[in-house]
């Protein structure tokens, strides 16, 4: 068994389920390019952060010093469709990725044992690729990363042979679909790189954007963030006065009851049709938050809310946006 074919068996081990592995090199200039002109059109809305670090994004060399290799894992979270998602008048939608524990430090910690595996391999740097180990520093370099990263992940992951970008800009796995999260592990140890997926064009096919609720979704690959059920539900900002801000979440949000995130283009794509469901258990699952109702959203009290929402990617959200997302829910629906 080769070193790479040891390293993905180790994510597996560790309950990802692919992995990858792709040059630490700069991405193609198309990639930024086209992220730049997405940003000079607004497309990111009032995600301000997206226009930071934009030179670390397409090169990992600038996350780490010396940077040769970049492991790429992903992590199915296709839960099986029970109960939860058989919605009854009056519950209200989350998206699948959002009923699971906070996935950063779930990711980043199996990203850190990864580290450790290859540390313990006794592999070293000698000969080390050039620049890798700075004077007095010598021995492998780690950096762990997930999407608070300034990394694009999905090109990246596309690079590592896992996927290709569909038009509704998901990677997208031959054998998972695109109901999985992604980490990276970039690293000073030179690798052998996978061959790059191959950009699979989603041809005449057009049901992720007819999916979508909003029109955020071209059926040149645009995407609108300002549109984005997703987008509206988790990242704007927390309402100052009652009722909801208008222009909050997005009518097509409301009329379908999402009060975070959306899956419908995730859902409607042909390439989701009998894939897996998630191995691995130890990503804690909780179906009962699809059980809530507006009128239990907005009778919660923070202490409520912290002990509900404890370890997930809610308690970034907050009480006051989760509130402001479910009364817009339920005045679409009344």
């Amino acid at each position: 068994m080769s070193l790479e074919e040891k390293i993905k068996q180790k994510a597996f081990d560790l309950g990802f389920d692919a992995a990858g592995i792709t040059t630490a090199d700069p991405m193609d200039a198309a990639h930024s390019e086209y992220f730049q002109q997405w940003l000079n059109d607004g497309c990111a809305a009032e995600m301000g952060y997206l226009h930071r670090n934009i030179d670390k994004r397409f090169d990992p060399g600038q996350l780490l010093k010396g940077a040769t290799s970049v492991i790429c894992v992903a992590l199915n979270y296709r839960p099986k469709c029970g109960r939860s998602f058989q919605l009854r008048k009056g519950t209200l939608h989350i998206a699948r990725f959002a009923q699971y524990e906070d996935y950063h430090p779930f990711i980043k910690d199996r990203l850190f044992q990864l580290a450790e595996f290859i540390k313990n391999m006794g592999i070293n740097s000698s000969p080390p690729a050039k620049g890798a180990c700075p004077e007095g520093e010598r021995g492998l370099k780690f950096k762990a990363c997930v999407d608070s990263v300034p990394l694009a992940e999905r090109a990246m992951a596309q690079r590592a042979g896992l996927g290709f970008i569909g038009r509704n800009r998901m990677l997208i796995n031959p054998k998972l679909g695109s109901q999985f999260l992604l980490g990276e592990l970039i690293t000073t140890l030179r690798l052998e790189a996978d061959e790059p997926f191959e950009q699979i064009p989603c041809g005449g096919c057009g049901r992720c954007i007819r999916a979508c609720p909003t029109g955020a979704l071209g059926f040149d690959g645009s995407f609108d963030a300002r549109k984005c059920i997703s987008y509206q539900t988790i990242e704007t900002p927390a309402p100052t006065s009652s009722p909801p801000v208008k222009g909050a979440c997005p009518e097509g949000g409301r009329g379908l009851g999402y009060i975070f995130g959306c899956d419908e283009c995730i859902l409607a794509c042909p390439h989701e049709l009998g894939k897996p469901e998630r191995k691995n258990t130890n990503f804690q699952f909780h179906p009962e938050w699809q059980d809530l109702t507006p009128d239990q959203i907005q009778a919660m009290t923070e202490d409520e809310f912290q002990t509900t929402f404890a370890n997930s990617g809610f308690i970034r959200l907050g009480l006051d946006r989760l509130k402001r997302n479910s009364a817009a829910a339920q005045a679409a629906r009344s």
